[in-house]
C-alpha cells in the first residue's frame, strides 16, 4: 500500500480475538481503515500447554486476558498510520480503559515525539455503549511465581532471590533468543516460553515507508506471561523492573516522555488494577525489584558468577542472534551496565564478562557524557538515572584498580560540582518508592541484600 494512501487511514479497530486451550493458539485480529481501503493483519501467539487441561474458571481467566492483550499488542500495527480514532470492541471497566488509554498515550510517547505526533499523546478511545459482563475471582497467588527472563542481570537477581526464598520459580521468555536460553539453562530451571509472530503485512508496510517507532513490548510480553500463567495455575508474574525504569526521559508538549514507561510503576500499577477488573485475577503482577535502583541490584547481581559466561543486557548483541556475541560495546546499556558492575566486582571478571575494558577506552567518553546528563537528556535506553552514574563514578573514583583508568579520569574531571554534591546525599542504595510487592514476597530480597 502506498504510503500517502495509509496516511489517510483514519480508525484502527479490533475485529476479533481468540484462544484455543488445548494447543495455546492466540489470534489477534486488527484493522486500518480509512477513504482509502482497510488493511487488516492477524498476529498469532503460541503459549505453553500445561501437561494437563486447565480447569474452566482458568480457561474463561485466560480468555479475558487475551482480551486485554488484544488491545495492548495491536500499538504493533496502529503505528503504522497513527489514526485519531482508536475504536475499541467491546465495553471496559474504568481500571481497564484507563490502562488502554495509557498504553497508546503515554506507552506510545517515545514514538509520537519521534514522529512529531502530538495528538497520539492525547488518543481518546471510542468505546461501545454497556458494562462489561462480571466476572468470578481467580484467586492463584499461592502458586508458584512465573519469573520473566531477559537474559540481563536484573532477571537473574529475581530469579536468584525467588529460588533462596524457597519459592520454586518458573522461567518464562518470549521468542526466546540463544542468550535467553543460555540463562536459563545456567539457572538449571525448567523454563516456559511462549511465541510470539507479528503479521509479516507490518514488515512490509515497514519497508513501504510506513511510520515506525519505540512501543511499549514489556506490556505486550506481561500480558503473554499472566495468560501462561493463569492457563498453567501458576502464582504471579514477577518481574525485574526497577524504580529508576519510572523516570522519563525529557518532557515534550507538557507530557513526560519515557522510553521504559511500560517497566515503570505507573504501568504497573494500571496493569494490576486492569487484570482484576476485566479477568478477575486477585494478585496477578508485579514487580520484585522495584524499590532498587539499578546500581543496587547491579551489587546484587555481582555475588552471582555462575551466569558470567551467558548475561547481558546489550538489544544489539540479541539482535545477532549468537550466544557468543554479548555485547557490542558501543551503546548507552553497554555503557552503562560496565559502569554500574564495575565497583562491585575485579577488573577482571568484568572484563571477561564483557570482552573488553569500556573504561580504558576514550572513545566511549562522550556516550558517558551522556549517561552524566551533561552533554544530552537520558539516552532512550533502558539504563539507570543520571545520579546512579555518577554515584557509580565516585565509587570507582575511590578504588585503586579504577581509578587511574582513562574514561574514569576523563569523567571525574568532566562532572560539575552540583553532580558531585548529589551524589555524596544519594539514596541509591536504600530500598523506596511504591511497590506492589505482595505480603508474601516482601522478604524475599532479604537474603540478598
Amino acid at each position: 500500500m502506498p504510503t500517502e494512501q495509509l496516511r489517510q487511514m483514519d480508525a484502527f479497530s479490533f475485529p476479533a480475538c481468540s484462544l484455543d486451550p488445548a494447543t495455546g493458539a492466540v489470534t489477534l485480529e486488527y484493522a486500518l481503515s480509512g477513504p482509502g481501503g482497510e488493511v487488516r493483519f492477524t498476529e498469532r501467539i503460541t503459549l505453553p500447554t500445561p501437561a494437563e487441561p486447565p480447569a474452566p474458571a482458568a480457561v474463561a481467566a485466560a480468555e479475558r486476558v487475551v482480551e486485554l492483550l488484544h488491545l495492548v499488542a495491536g500499538v504493533s500495527y496502529y503505528k503504522a498510520a497513527a489514526p485519531h480514532r482508536l475504536v475499541l470492541p467491546r465495553p471496559l471497566g474504568p481500571a481497564s480503559l484507563a490502562y488502554v488509554t495509557a498504553i497508546y498515550t503515554k506507552g506510545l510517547g517515545e514514538y509520537a515525539y519521534r514522529n512529531d505526533l502530538p495528538y497520539v499523546l492525547e488518543l481518546v478511545p471510542e468505546t461501545p455503549a454497556g458494562s462489561p459482563p462480571a466476572v468470578a475471582p481467580l484467586d492463584q497467588q499461592d502458586g508458584r511465581p512465573l519469573s520473566t527472563v531477559g537474559g540481563g542481570k536484573d532477571s537473574i537477581v529475581s530469579l536468584e532471590a525467588l529460588r533462596r526464598a524457597g519459592l520454586d520459580p518458573v522461567p518464562f521468555s518470549v521468542n526466546p533468543n540463544p542468550v535467553i536460553v543460555s540463562v536459563n539453562e545456567a539457572s538449571g530451571l525448567p523454563a516456559l516460553a511462549a511465541r510470539r509472530a507479528i503479521d509479516p503485512a507490518l514488515f512490509e508496510l515497514n519497508r513501504a515507508g510506513a511510520r515506525n517507532g519505540h512501543i511499549p513490548v514489556t506490556a505486550i510480553n506481561s500480558l503473554i506471561a499472566v495468560a501462561t500463567a493463569v492457563l498453567h495455575g501458576l502464582g504471579p508474574v514477577v518481574m525485574s523492573n526497577e524504580r529508576s525504569a519510572s523516570d522519563p526521559n525529557l518532557i515534550w508538549h507538557g507530557h513526560e516522555i519515557n522510553h521504559q514507561w511500560s517497566k515503570g510503576v505507573e504501568a504497573e500499577g494500571l496493569l494490576r488494577a486492569a487484570l482484576t477488573e476485566h479477568a478477575g485475577l486477585i494478585e496477578p503482577y508485579f514487580s520484585l525489584l522495584r524499590s532498587l535502583s539499578e546500581l543496587h541490584i547491579a551489587k546484587l547481581f555481582a555475588q552471582f558468577d555462575r551466569y558470567d559466561d551467558v548475561v547481558t543486557s546489550c538489544n544489539a548483541a540479541f539482535k545477532l542472534h549468537d550466544p557468543s556475541a554479548r555485547w557490542c560495546g558501543h551503546c548507552p546499556k553497554c555503557r552503562f551496565v560496565f559502569l554500574a558492575l564495575a565497583p562491585f566486582m575485579p577488573r577482571e571478571r568484568l572484563v571477561r564478562i564483557f570482552g573488553k575494558d569500556m573504561l580504558d577506552d576514550p572513545d566511549q567518553v562522550p556516550g558517558y557524557l551522556e549517561l552524566l546528563g551533561i552533554d544530552a537528556h537520558k539516552p532512550f535506553e533502558c539504563v539507570g538515572e543520571v545520579e546512579e552514574s555518577t554515584v557509580a563514578l565516585s565509587l570507582l573514583a575511590q578504588q585503586e584498580q579504577w581509578r587511574n583508568a582513562p574514561v574514569v579520569r576523563a569523567l571525574v574531571a568532566a562532572v560539575p560540582a552540583e553532580g558531585w554534591a548529589a551524589a555524596g546525599t544519594s539514596d541509591v542504595f536504600s530500598p523506596g518508592g511504591t511497590t506492589y510487592v505482595p505480603p508474601a514476597y516482601a522478604k524475599t530480597l532479604t537474603a540478598l541484600t
